[in-house]
């Protein structure tokens, strides 16, 4: 198999509901959109970064950010997620996609490898479940994450979804419900139980890959880590969520070339770190911004 184009697609807008403007909030002296951007430009898997924003006036200032750090973008719908990443993978010519939102600026371009390399069917965790849909990949559609009421095991704010082309078509031209457009992926894997996707009691290795076919015929994998990480927060949605990362920051000396498992011994041994956000309540894939 000749290697397919991969391109990142960063979700990116100012007009957050619960923290406007985060996107270009400082962190340790660069905007928090710089950060997720020069992150994923290490992963080795990755052609190209594309910043995926809005048409509202807003991101006006996102396009300029974009321009003047020379980071390809595009702009779209603001609440048809769906349509505004589809139009840029369709754009960059990307045959794989792989989907990352502006507010994870601790994301780990090893972690997008791995789920990269999975996806492609070039590391182990299992046999996949039955011939791809698409007959390309090992996979339609692998996250090291789903929202809930699925499992997750990797920390919020590490969140990677991959997928090919032809499947983000497929949902592009069929997804009608709001939160599959405004969500981009749950069209892919909603309908698949979620005890289908949880971790496995006793694993051999980590990170082990958990696998079913939704209804819609797609083959899902879901990676899991052990120890279970699940319950942190390391992503930006609340000023408490922005407080930690800055301090997380801090702690690197404002370097943005640590791993994840460097924050997670550092969150170890500062234990009162983690109690910052710990009481922000994470969304359901089915909320949808009601500012429609």
């Amino acid at each position: 198999m000749n290697h397919p184009r991969i391109v990142a697609i960063v979700q990116a807008r100012m007009a957050s509901r619960r923290l406007p403007g985060k996107i270009l909030a400082d962190i340790a002296g660069e905007p928090m959109l710089r950060r997720v951007v020069e992150r994923l430009r290490r992963a080795k898997s990755v052609d190209e970064v594309v910043v995926a924003t809005t048409l509202d006036p807003a991101d006006d200032e996102t396009e300029a950010f974009c321009q003047k750090r020379n980071y390809p973008s595009t702009r779209g719908d603001v609440h048809d997620v769906l349509d505004r990443c589809y139009q840029a993978a369709r754009l960059y010519r990307a045959e794989v996609i792989v989907r990352i939102t502006a507010d994870c600026p601790v994301i780990d371009p090893n972690l997008v490898d791995q789920a990269v390399s999975a996806f492609l069917g070039y590391s182990p965790g299992g046999k996949p479940p039955g011939e791809s849909t698409a007959g390309k990949f090992a996979y339609d559609f692998l996250a090291n994450r789903l929202p809930p009421p699925w499992g997750r095991s990797y920390p919020i704010g590490l969140d990677t979804e991959v997928c090919a082309f032809e499947g983000l078509e497929r949902a592009w031209s069929e997804a009608t419900e709001p939160h599959q457009r405004e969500h981009v992926m749950p069209y892919l894997y909603e309908g698949i139980p979620p005890e289908a996707l949880r971790p496995f009691p006793q694993p051999v290795e980590s990170p082990t890959i958990a696998q079913a076919i939704s209804p819609r015929g797609f083959r899902v994998g879901l990676q899991h880590h052990y120890p279970d990480y699940g319950w942190m927060r390391w992503t930006v949605d609340t000023a408490e969520d922005l407080e930690l990362l800055r301090l997380i920051y801090a702690r690197f000396d404002g370097r943005d070339d640590f791993s994840w498992l460097e924050v997670l011994d550092l969150l170890q041994r500062e234990p009162g770190l983690v109690e910052i956000n710990a009481a922000v309540i994470h969304k359901h894939y089915r909320d949808i911004d009601e500012r429609r």
